[in-house]
């Protein structure tokens, strides 16, 4: 299922919007990594996630990779707070969907 109107509504939708858009672009951004991380999950709750021609074997550690070499210097600090929106969106697509 694509990100419809309803789903932009959760928690770190913004987010996950963003990376399904880059990874259908062939791009390996910050958000299509952050997707990639929880790409299971979102999948399991039926959410369509395009596959990646060169996906990371540890998407966690490219995402950190990727926000130290942008510069943030609070890298550590925007990887965790990426996270837990993911998680937060990931939750509250699971409560959305009806059961399976």
């Amino acid at each position: 299922m694509p990100l419809t109107s309803h789903l932009h509504k959760l928690p770190g939708a913004d987010l996950v919007a963003k990376g399904i858009d880059d990874l259908h672009q062939g791009e390996c951004s910050i958000h299509a990594l952050l997707v990639l991380i929880g790409a299971r999950r979102l999948r399991e709750a039926g959410l369509e996630v395009p596959q990646c021609a060169e996906v990371p074997s540890q998407p966690e550690l490219a995402l950190y990779t990727a926000l130290c070499e942008q510069g943030y210097k609070d890298a550590h600090a925007r990887y965790n707070a990426y996270v837990r929106r993911l998680v937060s969106f990931e939750s509250a697509l699971e409560r959305f969907q009806p059961s399976r």
